[in-house]
């Protein structure tokens, strides 16, 4: 067997084992949840205004409801793939299955790399699908479209496959619970820290606007959340508030991520499942 179809056999085998797990139950009743509410929520905002969004006040509004709950569907995600990340790889490597596979000749890289596509699969096909369904509600209750909404969701997927990336790398160094547990803290903090940065920048201190650049080169989540927040909300909207209050509102994004934030998000990502690999191959199974 070619080490290509060994990756993505072990893939395939990842992506069903998840998808038979509780945590897709869990998720899937958050989502269900989050969805039904977001849509009562945007029925009464189209109640409001007269049923269309065409003043200001109701496409700011809609633009800072539809973030919140893109931002309810991102922490899901990352709950979701950042405790199924630990169980996958650790779990079997404490169970003692990842050692029976691997006394095959499969190389630990080729079987590491099947368990990261197989967990960004179903990570990234959860947000897609979950992101446009909610699209779809706003669409049918106040006739809101985002501008760019293949942009804004394929950034809340490079956005999961960065954390499950990072838990990948804990999971081979420590429990499958603490893994889970500092993943999400770190989402977390990069998130709270680039709240600080925006409201620095919107008072024009670069100190404690570093705070927030600095959060998003260590750990690329909360860049790619900001790009996704852009491409979701309306232009317009932003314009109401201002280029400051912009940057200070936590559900409002002031600009799209650079190209070059974009290639060291990808970079980040390979260099993390670099050291993945290496810790992996080195663990004592």
């Amino acid at each position: 067997m070619t080490t290509t179809r060994t990756v993505l056999t072990i893939a395939a085998l990842t992506l069903r084992e998840a998808s038979r797990q509780r945590v897709l139950l869990a998720l899937t009743a958050m989502t269900v949840v989050l969805i039904a509410l977001s849509g009562w929520g945007f029925s009464r905002l189209a109640a409001e205004s007269g049923g269309t969004l065409t003043s200001g006040e109701a496409l700011l509004t809609a633009s800072i409801l539809l973030n919140l709950v893109m931002f309810g569907f991102s922490l899901i995600a990352a709950l979701g793939t950042a405790f199924l990340a630990g169980p996958t790889l650790a779990g079997e490597t404490e169970s003692g299955i990842a050692l029976s596979v691997l006394a095959r000749p499969i190389r630990r890289s080729a079987f590491l790399l099947g368990k990261w596509l197989g967990l960004v699969a179903f990570g990234s096909g959860f947000v897609v699908l979950a992101g446009l369904a909610q699209c779809l509600v706003v669409r049918a209750t106040v006739g809101y479209w985002p501008p760019q909404p293949a942009a804004a969701l394929a950034l809340l997927a490079a956005q999961t496959t960065a954390l499950l990336t990072l838990a990948v790398l804990l999971s081979t160094a420590v429990s499958p619970m603490a893994s889970g547990v500092v993943a999400v803290g770190l989402f977390g903090t990069a998130w709270v820290a680039g709240v600080v940065g925006g409201i620095g920048a919107s008072l024009g201190n670069a100190s404690v606007e570093r705070v927030g650049t600095v959060s998003r080169m260590l750990l690329p989540t909360d860049g790619l959340w900001r790009g996704a927040m852009h491409a979701f909300q309306d232009p317009t909207a932003l314009l109401r508030l201002g280029d400051e209050g912009g940057q200070a509102f936590p559900f409002l994004s002031a600009a799209p991520p650079t190209p070059s934030y974009l290639a060291w998000a990808a970079l980040w990502v390979a260099m993390v499942w670099g050291l993945a690999a290496a810790s992996f191959v080195r663990k004592d199974l």
